[in-house]
């Protein structure tokens, strides 16, 4: 079977066309239980038309016993139809969830999603509706016309009433999606854009409480929240509106189509076993569009859903293992390299052509916004707006496979990022621990006596965000899991900002281990007495390399000044 031109264009569609074949066998059970949604209607018929008439017991048994059975085969349509789809959606998750993960990390890392676990609630979104009551009312739905037909074969009033119910909720379905569609994204917008802004200060909380803050973000939240609150309300009522027009629909459709039986067999033109098969046939030919007005939300929802994976996974495809290798020498050349940032109107970094040797250890400096915390984050391949080359022994760095190169390269950022878990769990980056690996890296960083101080060694757990710790001890951690594993390429961006002097001290003594190791070191640096480690100094002014050498004499004049992240 042909994949359809408008699932071949998205990889989401794709992913949902490999299911294809639960669903077809999903449509198999939906048919036999459908279909034997008539044997209450051929059972009411036979009991009033017959057994009613003939008095016989016998035949009421047989009658019962048969209709027992079949209600119990559709019983057991039913729950195959279910489990089907509730393990198809199982399996449709974790064939997408590392896909979704990655392209989240991705898109957060390029600043283009205020709620990074926005796509995570939107797979969820999806597997449901593709699990639940709406997708059963997709299957069902073919069979209306079925039902409407054998309405008209009992009498062709009964199946011009069926129709008109069938029009008429047809109606609500598509007005009702007119009516919420707007409402709902905007209402979802609305929630999404509160809790993103709660979730930013409650990440700096002890800043906001400090600075008296709270009661001024509060006032801001609260404008966020009322706007919330007042879209879903609006959302909720047209909903709810619909729904109550719906049962009134349904419980009329109930009492006129008995009435109308009732009216034909008084006049001779059906029995009284098509007078009440008729209303059970009318309300299994209406259940399904019922279900679809009564759902639409979910539906609305998972198309939402829908269109921001597939934009979220368009954005960010799967690059896959394009170069590996298993020895990183550490060699980093950059061909015009370009560097902007969203809300600039000129980039950060101008066009730079330099070589960089490996095993030598560079420092970057120059004055603040000068872009040295953008030029580290170029070397390894993490800045998004890049233009030009950055060449990793002779590689461009973004056709590394990232997991195959993440081993080889050390990471110390500006704002110390530990992870909740234990101090050997963040050493050694939550992968399989190496315990020798851990104990020599806080070893050659000096922290190993520190560690082995807490009441747990280096099973004491970090709490959020290394919380237990001071910021030199998360600056020292985040060092030592920088050189984890004796990478080949390590970018240091001021990584004395929170050191004392017995901190800096063992940073200069790592640096110069890694530089007997033959490592390629970058180090962004504020201070002079740093400097004395450098191979060579590159300064960065307003963008471009002023100067890049070794170091002689007196060395380039820096400013003291913190760099903010870029």
């Amino acid at each position: 079977m042909k994949i359809p031109a408008w699932l071949e264009r998205s990889e989401l569609g794709r992913s949902i066309w490999s299911f294809r074949r639960e669903f077809v066998w999903v449509g198999v059970f939906s048919f036999f239980s459908n279909l034997l949604l008539l044997a209450p209607t051929l059972y009411m018929l036979q009991v009033f038309d017959r057994v009613m008439l003939s008095q016989n017991e016998f035949t009421l048994i047989s009658l019962t016993l048969i209709a027992t059975l079949l209600f119990a085969v559709m019983g057991f349509a039913e729950w195959v139809r279910s489990r089907l789809l509730v393990r198809a959606g199982v399996r449709f998750d974790e064939y997408l969830n590392s896909r979704v993960f990655k392209s989240s990390f991705d898109a957060n890392l390029n600043l283009l999603t205020s709620n990074p676990v926005q796509s995570f609630s939107d797979l969820t979104n999806l597997r449901q509706f593709l699990t639940g009551n709406g997708i059963f009312a997709l299957f069902d739905s073919p069979w209306t016309p079925i039902y409407i037909a054998v309405l008209f074969m009992m009498h062709p009033w009964l199946g011009v009433v069926a129709l008109l119910f069938t029009a008429m909720l047809g109606f609500l379905a598509w007005y009702s999606h007119k009516l919420t569609a707007a409402g709902s994204v905007q209402a979802s917008e609305a929630v999404v854009k509160s809790n993103s802004y709660l979730q930013g200060k409650l990440a700096h909380v002890e800043t906001v409480v400090s600075l008296g803050m709270l009661a001024s973000l509060r006032r801001h939240w609260l404008a966020l929240y009322s706007d919330q609150l007042d879209k879903t309300l609006q959302a909720q009522h047209l909903q709810h509106q619909v729904q109550a027009f719906v049962k009134f629909v349904q419980y009329s459709q109930q009492s006129l189509v008995l009435g109308l039986g009732a009216l034909l067999a008084i006049q001779g033109e059906i029995s009284v076993g098509a007078m009440v098969a008729s209303n059970a046939l009318v309300s299994n030919a209406l259940r399904p569009l019922g279900t679809l007005v009564s759902t639409w939300r979910q539906f609305a929802d998972a198309q939402a859903s829908y269109l921001r994976l597939e934009k979220l996974m368009k954005a960010h495809p799967d690059r896959g293992a394009v170069h590996v290798a298993d020895v990183v020498h550490g060699r980093i050349t950059l061909h015009d390299v370009v560097a902007s940032a969203p809300g600039r109107e000129r980039p950060i970094l101008k066009g730079l052509n330099v070589n960089f040797n490996a095993g030598e250890v560079v420092a970057i400096v120059g004055p603040s916004g000068a872009g040295k915390s953008t030029l580290a984050r170029c070397i390894i391949g993490i800045w998004p707006d890049v233009k030009g080359q950055v060449l990793l022994d002779g590689h461009d760095i973004n056709q590394w496979s990232r997991d195959d190169l993440g081993p080889h390269l050390g990471y110390l950022p500006q704002d110390i990022e530990l992870f909740e878990g234990t101090i050997a769990e963040n050493i050694g980056r939550f992968g399989d621990l190496n315990a020798e690996w851990v104990i020599d890296a806080a070893q050659r960083t000096g922290i190993h006596d520190m560690i082995l101080r807490f009441p747990k060694g280096y099973d004491t757990p970090m709490g959020v965000a290394g919380g237990t710790l001071s910021g030199g001890q998360r600056q020292r951690v985040g060092l030592a899991r920088a050189i984890y594993g004796n990478p080949s390429l390590v970018v240091l961006d001021e990584p004395n900002a929170n050191l004392d002097d017995v901190g800096e001290a063992a940073l200069i003594r790592t640096v110069q281990d890694l530089r007997q190791r033959g490592k390629t070191v970058f180090m962004v640096v504020h201070q002079r007495n740093l400097l004395s480690v450098a191979d060579r100094v590159l300064v960065l002014t307003e963008g471009v390399v002023s100067q890049f050498g070794q170091l002689a004499g007196q060395a380039p004049a820096v400013t003291t000044s913190s760099e903010p992240s870029a």
